[in-house]
């Protein structure tokens, strides 16, 4: 006969389901990140903690989500059921449930996260098609005989390259094709404009751009039309839309990205020395260093934020509200059930008593029911207020325990830069940087000796 036992299972670990919990949730947290999501409200609910629960679903699937007063506060519109909203996420895990959940870190209406998604969309199916590829870039002439300008006549961003271009190369002949820049029509007038500048080929550089302006305002250098125009230009294209923050696809498809309009003019444009012209090809070369630089110092500093917030007591301090909400919601549901339960057997007993007793024992009958009534509520008042009194001396243990009062009674935390908290003097040293988080802030302190 073969006993089994726990140990026989040598490649095996066996959890517990709370230690199973735990783990499923810090991979869920760690490997996802923040995620993105569009869909439709429902069972939306705003318990006194001030937390939001409530349900993200499409017409397929649905999933359900926690928004957590420190994030919700800074919701600018009114949710309720139904309303289409874009939402950013991190994926959990509510572990005494074995849940799984987002917990949604900002919110808002669809509308304003559609264009975004499409552009996203757009972005990913041209560069499938490798209209991004550096192979298919063409040179910007080093000296240019003639520029075109495609913009609008009454914007902004002309009277900026002209000006550009005149403070640093008077000489240089420019053709202006005018277009439209925003609106209905405006990705069509602006391929129309491309194609006739290739038709007369009467430039060798083309400057196709706009001023500043909200993603809408921008949406018709997203158009597929334009990109493909761009990319089908036999001249060298360079790609002038709004603020240097504002990125389109007419940038990835064009020869040359611009910041702004006037520094497509300064990039095009001859200066009067050799040695400015160097010193501008390094300018260029160190915005692109340091672009990187930040954008890769960003990277490194959201991880480490997201890294903080995982960890922050806070965090803890929100589930445990939400296991409190759900005993509190139980406790209410179980006293109404058990309050109707009692109901329907006192109207059992006044049904059986009218049929079986005569009018003297009836009355007798009704004055004990109405004691015994009494008697049960009052019990059920004192089980109520007993169960209201657990509940607060609960609440007042998970108060007492809470970091946060801690750091109200005067205590505090202090950490160094790489986050540890500090126990003995003897782990600093002059020099070092410290942080001391008290009950409403944070203090940063040097080491002298």
């Amino acid at each position: 006969m073969t006993t089994f036992s726990p140990q026989s299972q040598t490649n095996s670990r066996i959890y517990t389901v709370s230690s199973l919990n735990a783990q499923v949730r810090l991979i869920l947290e760690n490997e996802m990140g923040v995620v993105w999501l569009i869909g439709e409200l429902s069972n939306f609910s705003m318990p006194v903690s001030g937390h939001w629960y409530f349900t993200l679903k499409d017409s397929r699937a649905q999933v359900k989500c926690a928004m957590f007063k420190g994030s919700n506060r800074h919701v600018t519109f009114k949710p309720g059921n139904g309303n289409q909203v874009l939402v950013k996420a991190r994926l959990s895990l509510y572990e005494p449930r074995g849940d799984y959940q987002l917990i949604i870190e900002s919110m808002q209406p669809e509308g304003d996260g559609r264009l975004q998604q499409q552009f996203e969309q757009l972005k990913m199916s041209l560069a499938a098609e490798g209209l991004f590829a550096q192979s298919l870039k063409k040179a910007l002439p080093d000296q240019p005989k003639r520029v075109g300008i495609i913009t609008s006549k009454t914007g902004a961003a002309l009277h900026d390259i002209l000006h550009v271009l005149q403070r640093r190369d008077p000489s240089l002949p420019i053709v202006i094709y005018p277009t439209m820049v925003q609106g209905e029509g405006a990705a069509i007038s602006i391929a129309q404009a491309i194609g006739r500048a290739n038709a007369r080929q009467e430039c060798d550089v083309l400057i196709v751009g706009r001023g500043g302006g909200s993603l809408e305002d921008l949406w018709a250098f997203n158009e597929e039309i334009v990109a493909r125009t761009i990319a089908a230009s036999q001249i060298p294209i360079v790609s002038a839309v709004g603020h240097e923050v504002d990125v389109t696809i007419a940038d990835f498809v064009a020869d040359v990205r611009a910041p702004t309009p006037s520094a497509a003019a300064e990039l095009i444009s001859r200066d009067m020395t050799h040695q400015t012209q160097l010193l501008d090809r390094k300018r260029q070369q160190l915005r692109h260093a340091i672009t990187a630089y930040l954008s890769q110092s960003l990277r490194q500093t959201t991880q480490l934020q997201h890294r903080l917030e995982r960890q922050h007591p806070q965090l803890r301090l929100n589930l445990q509200q939400q296991h409190l909400d759900e005993i509190s919601q139980r406790l209410t549901q179980v006293m109404a059930k058990k309050l109707q339960k009692h109901q329907q057997h006192v109207e059992h007993n006044n049904y059986k008593l009218s049929l079986y007793s005569p009018a003297s024992l009836v009355r007798n009958a009704q004055r004990n029911l109405e004691r015994s009534e009494q008697r049960l509520y009052d019990a059920l008042d004192r089980k109520l207020l007993n169960a209201r009194h657990k509940l607060a001396v609960a609440a007042e243990k998970l108060e007492t325990v809470s970091p946060l009062a801690t750091l109200a009674r005067g205590y505090s935390i202090t950490r160094n830069e790489q986050g540890d908290v500090l126990r003995k003097a003897s782990q600093v040293k002059a020099g070092d940087t410290l942080i001391t988080t008290v009950t409403d802030g944070e203090i940063h302190s040097s080491v002298i000796k």
